[in-house]
């Protein structure tokens, strides 16, 4: 899920700065383009403006015969969108025009915020006959004597249009196609890229639900050090594990003996009182020894990678060896355990709860007892696994349900045991994150329900 998640994530991030980049840069392309044909018209129209400056300053051109140098049909067409305009600036302020003009007048560019700028070329847009948008260049020519012009040259800007409205089209069927393939490309990227990680999140699910011990296989270059340095890591836990075993029981020997020559030797004094006082203490330290020794046992051992184990064996020989020990009790054991159901421990620690839950049920029926194990799931993809045990013995109040799951409380001393049964069962659960309920059997007597995860 994670995986699958940072792919997602990679893949969106990716395709954002893919539209962004690829917008970004069509817009400059865009713009650029637009510039060129621009420069390009102008250049087309500043040629024309040339030869009508060249045409005013001769003054070897009759007025009937003017310009003679253009050479350009549109000129001559009405409304052609093509237009000069000749105007002079002082005198009697003639006008002369293009025949494409008829009699209508080209508008001005602003006006210059200068006399030195007025006279330079400018170029811009303008309304001109018809409501055609024309694209016009214009220059002030003073010749002295001879007189001061604005001559002004336009020309239809639909051309310009045209040419960029073809090339923006040509350029969104490019990119659009060139996404494509970039979305395509990051798509095979992220995929591919992310399979060997993919792969670790696979693998680490796998060692922690119990079905692998370590990372196999072979990785990338790049991903190979993170796969040793995990498998390493998972092996020195293991050892570290294993180290608080081995500790774990040398201490439960190194106590022991002590403790056994203690009782001994206040058990042959007989009923000395001193002697009596360190029996009853070291009853206390066996308890609280044991105690601590177990809970040490089983906290070092759920530190370790998880395992599967499977349930149907366990409760069945559980259940036979239960036929053998109350043999004289003719106790029937009903045993229903879907054969898929399998505990996520180990096989020992399943052993000893449902061992402790069936002996505590056989101890107190009198004929009966039943066990059904159910799997189901407990969350959005966690599975729980239950074990029910029930007996037909006279059950048990809300009172001494609470009391027996204590550690050492025993409803009936003529009964044999220690009383640690239901209390190991209830922090060995606790410790894997499952819990014991008491309540009472459909059958009549105690009903006892084991929640564990399942794998």
């Amino acid at each position: 899920m994670r995986a699958n998640s940072l792919a997602l994530r990679l893949f969106v991030t990716a395709t954002l700065w893919t539209v962004v980049i690829l917008v970004g840069t069509a817009i400059l392309l865009s713009s650029l383009y637009q510039q060129a044909v621009e420069r390009s018209f102008d250049h087309r129209l500043g040629v024309y403006l040339r030869s009508l400056v060249a045409d005013v300053a001769s003054p070897d051109v009759p007025a009937d015969k003017f310009p003679q140098s253009l050479g350009e049909p549109l000129f001559e067409l009405p409304m052609s969108g093509w237009y000069w305009q000749v105007t002079r600036l002082d005198g009697n302020k003639d006008v002369r025009t293009s025949r494409s003009l008829a009699d209508g007048q080209l508008p001005q560019l602003p006006k210059a915020e200068s006399k030195e700028v007025e006279t330079e070329t400018r170029e811009g847009y303008v309304e001109g006959p018809e409501d055609q948008t024309l694209r016009l260049i214009e220059r002030v020519v003073d010749l002295g004597t001879d007189g001061r012009y604005r001559i002004a040259v336009a020309g239809d800007a639909a051309e310009i249009d045209t040419e960029t409205d073809a090339f923006y089209q040509a350029l969104a069927i490019t990119f659009g196609a060139l996404s494509i393939v970039l979305i395509l490309t990051t798509v095979f990227q992220v995929r591919f890229g992310l399979a060997p990680l993919k792969r670790i999140s696979d693998g680490l699910t796998a060692i922690r639900s119990g079905t692998a011990e370590r990372l196999e296989g072979r990785f990338p270059e790049e991903i190979a050090p993170l796969a040793r340095e995990t498998n390493a890591l998972i092996e020195a836990n293991r050892q570290i594990v294993e180290r608080a075993r081995t500790h774990v029981g040398n201490l439960a020997h190194a106590l022991k003996t002590p403790l056994s020559v203690m009782v001994n030797e206040a058990v042959s004094r007989g009923d000395d009182p001193f002697a009596v006082k360190v029996r009853e203490q070291t009853d206390i330290m066996r308890d609280q020894v044991a105690r601590h020794l177990e809970r040490a046992r089983l906290a070092t051992r759920l530190t370790t990678i998880a395992t599967l184990t499977d349930v149907p064996p366990v409760v069945t020989a559980l259940a036979r060896t239960m036929e053998k020990i109350y043999r004289d009790k003719n106790i029937a054991i009903a045993l229903d355990a879907p054969e898929h159901a399998r505990f996520l421990g180990e096989r020992q620690d399943l052993e000893e709860m449902a061992g402790n839950l069936l002996d505590n049920a056989c101890k107190w029926a009198k004929a009966r007892v039943a066990v059904e194990v159910v799997q189901e799931k407990s969350g959005l993809n966690a599975q729980c696994l239950r074990i029910i045990v029930d007996d037909d013995g006279r059950g048990l109040s809300a009172a001494e349900r609470e009391q027996v799951a204590h550690r050492g409380k025993r409803l009936d001393e003529t009964k044999p045991g220690s009383g640690l049964g239901l209390s190991i069962v209830v922090e060995l659960a606790g410790l894997y994150g499952g819990k014991l309920t008491l309540g009472t059997a459909s059958i009549g007597g105690l009903r006892a329900e084991l929640v564990l995860p399942a794998g």
